[in-house]
């Protein structure tokens, strides 16, 4: 009979890295040095080389592709089963980034295929905690940018003007699909959920070089043919919160196409956006489980034929519309009940 599965981390140095990874799994069986600098830690994994083993119960020291195997779709549904194989599809990681990440892009499912004979990259982040002002990367200011430009910009080293920035807060959830170019800045931590692949175009690395000197490898002549020049960061720099990111990534591995994804999402964000955050950790970690809970019922719901429309609240026709809608209650409606919350907290 199945239990709670629990996986070893695969815990990975990285030259960006800093202690927060050593620091969270003191305690965990890692063998983890405080002194060295951990970037990664793999939580759930089936990249050759580096498959997630079991730690608990009978199935102990069994990895992931073999419990796959075995259980099947009982395991991890059978649509999955039927679509994957015993290659599980997703790769869970817990990102500490101490230092900037290289500027880099993944190449989409046809580009890897015919490269790598892989899965290619799309991903997404989860923001779990930052320092104050801590800022990420994605796509290009200009959605109008030629590759021509960006070609020339590379050869200057001047590509980090050219991108877009994006100030970030703890629960901030980032789409990153494939082709995008993208980093993760100084000073945030975050879990990143991505296609079980390991492939990296890495671009600009900010003059950096690596404990001997050396700068690290770039691969900026395979980037060029996988960045998407079209992907316009006005609509990638949108921030998606718990509830809309938990019934994507459902409907997403049950199989769903575009218009499934955002009637699960516009649902989601129907049914979640008058909730308040009020700064207590507690509270917020339960608002942050009815928000997942939001998520999966908006996919339920757009599964059982009901949905909601244009008109109903801040519903706009056309999931962007929608998801610029809650973004201006939670920028312009939120002012006054911050001090009103803040008035409240101290009596």
């Amino acid at each position: 009979m199945l239990y709670p599965i629990k996986f070893r981390p695969r815990v990975k140095e990285r030259i960006w890295g800093g202690h927060a990874i050593a620091a969270m799994k003191a305690g965990s069986g890692a063998r983890l040095s405080p002194d060295k600098l951990y970037g990664e830690s793999w939580e759930l994994s089936s990249v050759s080389g580096d498959v997630s083993v079991v730690a608990n119960g009978f199935l102990k020291g069994n990895d992931l592709n073999e419990i796959v195997e075995v259980y099947m779709g009982d395991l991890v549904g059978e649509k999955i089963f039927e679509r994957y194989g015993i290659g599980f599809p997703l790769l869970v990681k817990y990102l500490d980034c101490n230092d900037v990440l290289s500027v880099q892009v993944h190449p989409d499912d046809t580009l890897a295929a015919e490269r790598h004979d892989s899965a290619g990259k799309t991903e997404m982040w989860y923001v779990v905690d930052c320092k104050p002002g801590a800022a990420l990367y994605v796509g290009f200011k200009n959605p109008e940018i030629t590759r021509e430009e960006y070609i020339e910009a590379v050869a200057k080293s001047t590509l980090p003007e050219l991108l877009n920035r994006i100030e970030v807060s703890p629960g901030d959830i980032f789409f990153i699909p494939a082709g995008v170019v993208h980093a993760l800045g100084a000073g945030i931590e975050v879990i990143e959920i991505q296609q079980t692949s390991d492939i990296t175009y890495r671009i600009y690395d900010w003059d950096r070089v690596d404990a001997s000197g050396r700068p690290r490898e770039l691969h900026t002549a395979l980037a060029v043919d996988a960045i998407d020049f079209s992907a316009d960061a006005r609509e990638l720099h949108k921030h998606y919160r718990s509830s809309g990111g938990a019934g994507a990534a459902i409907a997403w591995l049950q199989g769903g196409d575009f218009e499934t994804v955002a009637h699960t999402l516009v649902n989601a964000l129907a049914t979640i956006s008058g909730m308040i955050c009020d700064g207590a950790k507690p509270s917020c970690a339960a608002k942050i489980a009815a928000a997942v809970d939001a998520g999966i019922l908006g996919y339920q719901m757009y599964k059982a034929g009901q949905q909601f429309w244009g008109g109903d609240g801040i519903v706009s026709k056309g999931v962007e519309n929608t998801i610029t809608n809650v973004g201006r209650l939670a920028r312009e409606g939120m002012r006054e009940t911050d001090k009103e919350i803040i008035k409240l907290m101290l009596g």
